[in-house]
């Protein structure tokens, strides 16, 4: 697989020149970089243009280079449940080993090996760490964010907060398999209070005797 070179002009993207390939070798990196438009997902991301505090060290291996540190960020998006704003600060630890152009290293993981072709690696003497730090942020946000665990939500019947809502609040619903029953009768009732014919009404007296 054919890998794109890294744009030295990215924020996300470090020299390692200076490590020299020496085993051992260390360089600490700290940067605020600025964040994507697409840092999250479409309930809780990273505002664009937020700042991504990376706070790291890169240190040569005989495989490659690793990098180590933190990412601290602000993260914006809405309630799963009621629907309400939600912020919070974002820290997560990063881990990411960049081998060499010419290591044959293998990463592997809890789910098995992965793939030559798959490993970070170092090219024209840096590393982009976009992917890793993505990675990261995303893997770090729960699939439903909530404004705190206990959240009610909302009222299924008129879509209130639950918080906001009396202790007695309640909504009478009657059983739907009914409601054209219900329908037929207020018909019925209408028209016999407005003196038209219920049925029955042409039995309920007998008819006039003739005269003789």
């Amino acid at each position: 697989m054919t890998e794109t070179v890294p744009d030295p002009n990215s924020p996300f993207v470090f020299s390692i020149r200076e490590l020299e390939r020496r085993a051992g070798a260390m360089r600490p990196i700290r940067r605020a970089i600025p964040a994507p438009n697409d840092f999250g997902s479409d309930m809780l991301a990273v505002p664009a243009h937020a700042e991504l505090e990376l706070d790291a060290r890169l240190e040569a291996v005989v495989e490659g280079v690793v990098l180590t540190g933190t990412i601290r960020t602000i993260v914006r998006g809405e309630c799963g449940r009621c629907l309400d704003d939600i912020s919070d600060d974002l820290v997560l630890d990063i881990f990411q080993l960049y081998a060499y152009p010419d290591s044959a290293i293998d990463q592997t993981s809890d789910t098995g090996d992965v793939s030559a072709d798959e490993v970070s690696r170092v090219q024209d003497e840096m590393i982009d760490t976009e992917p890793a730090i993505r990675d990261a942020v995303l893997l770090a946000m729960p699939v439903t964010p909530l404004c705190r665990e206990d959240c009610p939500g909302l009222c299924a019947g008129c879509g209130e907060h639950r918080d906001r809502l009396p202790a007695d609040h309640r909504h009478d619903q009657g059983d739907i398999r009914w409601a054209a029953l219900s329908d037929l009768g207020e018909h019925f009732a209408t028209g016999s209070s407005a003196g038209g014919a219920t049925p029955g009404s042409m039995l309920s007296s007998p008819p006039a005797e003739q005269e003789k």
